[in-house]
């Protein structure tokens, strides 16, 4: 079976994260950086190797919605970056709403005592790609579950 890449898409920035082999647990293993927003080729590069390296089968992207649920420009930029890897990597990309995961992510760092900002910029994006890919795994095992249930 293969693995899961979980992205956490910003305007800087890539936060990555990807599934054990058993699809139960997320890792962040690294944050992917360009100088401007639009400049995306050595991004999906990235993506691209990371995919071949890990064994990916599919992509999780983190979709940014608002707190009252409706769609801005964040998330419009993530539904067209959404098509980009589509495109470059051939795997089905499945967007997963990312809503405080960024928010989560510096509550970690604060109950592990990362507290200087430098590091916590450093670490953030990758963490909430964390809980974004976690976030998707636990619905796929509980719906897993709950078929394995119903036979």
């Amino acid at each position: 079976m293969g693995r899961i890449l979980g992205l956490d898409y910003g305007a800087r920035t890539v936060g990555v994260a990807v599934s054990d082999g058993l699809g139960l647990t997320a890792q962040g293993i690294e944050i992917i950086r360009r100088e401007q927003e639009t400049k995306l080729r050595k991004t999906l590069a990235r993506i691209e190797e990371l995919c071949r390296q890990y064994n990916v089968e599919k992509i999780v992207l983190g979709l940014p919605l608002h707190l009252n649920g409706d769609a801005g420009i964040r998330a419009e930029k993530s539904a067209g970056f959404k098509e980009k890897l589509e495109k470059r990597t051939g795997l089905e990309v499945i967007l997963c709403d990312e809503r405080l995961t960024t928010v989560m992510a510096y509550e970690t760092m604060d109950t592990l005592g990362i507290r200087d900002r430098a590091s916590r910029k450093k670490l953030v994006d990758e963490i909430a790609a964390v809980f974004i890919l976690q976030d998707y795994l636990n619905q796929e095992y509980d719906k897993k579950k709950r078929e394995e249930q119903n036979v």
